[in-house]
């Protein structure tokens, strides 16, 4: 009896040493096929795929290897289906310039995003992880399998490189700073600190293009927010964006109901702006035939508000401005000595001007703006302009000399500047704006 149940327990032996051990569940997720990918294969390649990752899922990487091989190099699920094989069998290198060649014929493979997602997870190449996820979810917005892992990812890399950056700038290292904020922004766009650390930055250092760039995107994600939209507001009037300035305060009124600092603020704006003095004749200025001296002082009054805020050093007495719509703005560019004074005590606000007198009250302008700061470099030299219809002894040649230097006037292709020639609405808003331009 003992010989008889020895002779069975060394037969079972033997069976068991002779059978195959169940495969476990491989240590990396296989994606599949997409199926936009998997109807375009025939009949028989279809199937060969569905064993091959039915294989590749059940941790038996060399049966699948086997099967894809069979596939050919053509199909898109050959280098794809190796890699993976690869990849189970713990060879990550090889794995992953298999991934890659897939991605190079076809570039919307998510499996092989999926698997070099899990290489450089890995290997702890978490912004490469990142930026696999990215490209799964471009495809798929929704990817069960990536979704959820790029979200904690992201959340993670912020909270890490906002810690850094705020280290950095308690430091006082503005780089380092800079750096780790953008790095925010390079996982999550969106994320308001950062681009309002790094406005505040950029404002410290007088990088106004870059401040305002940040500013404004900080603003799209929390309009909301009253203490960034006073920060905004501010901002923006300090760097002579007043009607901008004025929007965002009005906003901010919006929400502080019957805030008196904040309403105080508009005002001094409003009236910096001038829009309580711009009747229907002001907006009606572009699309004059003629503009006339009433016309070209409001232009400058509204426009250069900010810049010649300060009142001259002369005092007037218009006796001829009284029912004139400019009156307000007549009486500042007198005062600066921007546009003359009649003799007579009279500024005769609508009479119509020349492009000489154009001349030379843009080159006064030009020469009030210098005295407070403004920098205005000629971009051609006086000796080298010609003009074929302005004689030497014209009362207006040397404002006419010196518009055409700082470009803000320009002569005929005749090289005729038509000094008597009046000037249209359009044309007077122009010059302005080109002085405004170089003012700023």
């Amino acid at each position: 009896m003992v010989r008889k149940l020895a002779a069975i327990g060394i037969a079972l032996l033997g069976a068991w040493s002779c059978a195959t051990l169940p495969t476990g569940p491989p240590a990396f997720f296989v994606g599949d096929i997409p199926p936009d990918v998997s109807t375009r294969l025939r009949l028989d390649d279809r199937i060969a795929v569905k064993e091959a990752w039915d294989a590749l899922k059940a941790g038996r990487a060399e049966h699948a290897r086997k099967l894809v091989s069979k596939l050919g190099a053509a199909s898109p699920a050959y280098a794809v289906g190796l890699a993976y094989a690869d990849l189970l069998l713990g060879d990550l290198a090889a794995a992953e310039e298999g991934f890659k060649t897939s991605l190079r014929s076809f570039p919307d493979m998510t499996p092989a995003r999926i698997g070099l997602a899990q290489i450089y997870e890995s290997r702890r190449e978490n912004e490469k992880v990142l930026g696999e996820y990215r490209e799964i979810l471009k495809r798929d917005p929704s990817d069960r399998w990536a979704k959820p892992r790029f979200e904690a990812l992201r959340d993670d890399l912020v909270k890490a490189s906002l810690a850094d950056a705020r280290t950095a700038l308690a430091a006082g290292d503005r780089e380092t700073a800079k750096r780790e904020f953008l790095k925010v922004l390079f996982f999550a766009p969106e994320t308001v600190e950062a681009h309002l650390d790094l406005a505040r930055i950029y404002r410290q250092e007088k990088n106004a293009a870059s401040a305002l760039l940040h500013f404004k995107a900080a603003m799209e994600g929390r309009t909301a927010d009253k203490a960034v939209l006073r920060e905004y507001a501010e901002y923006l009037a300090d760097s002579g964006e007043l009607g901008q300035s004025l929007d965002v305060l009005e906003k901010l009124a919006a929400l502080e109901h019957q805030d008196a600092a904040t309403g105080k603020r508009i005002e001094e704006l409003k009236a910096k702006l001038g829009i309580y003095e711009l009747p229907s004749e002001y907006a009606g200025i572009p699309a004059l035939e003629a503009v006339a001296r009433e016309d070209l002082a409001a232009l400058i009054g509204v426009k250069f508000g900010d810049l010649l805020d300060s009142p001259g050093g002369r005092t007037e007495i218009l006796v001829d401005i009284a029912m004139s719509w400019a009156q307000r703005y007549i009486v500042k560019v007198a005062s600066l000595d921007i546009m003359s004074v009649f003799d007579n005590h009279t500024f005769q606000p609508r009479r119509i001007i020349n492009r000489a007198e154009l001349a030379d009250t843009a080159v006064r302008l030009i020469g009030v703006l210098q005295s407070r700061g403004a920098r205005f470099v000629p971009l051609v030299e006086t000796r080298r302009i010609q003009v074929a219809d302005v004689s030497a002894d014209n009362y207006y040649r040397q404002a006419i000399i010196r518009a055409l230097s700082f470009q803000v006037m320009t002569l005929t292709p005749e090289r005729m500047f038509e000094p008597e020639r009046t000037v249209p609405g359009n044309e007077a808003v122009r010059v302005m704006a080109l002085i405004l331009g170089l003012a700023r």
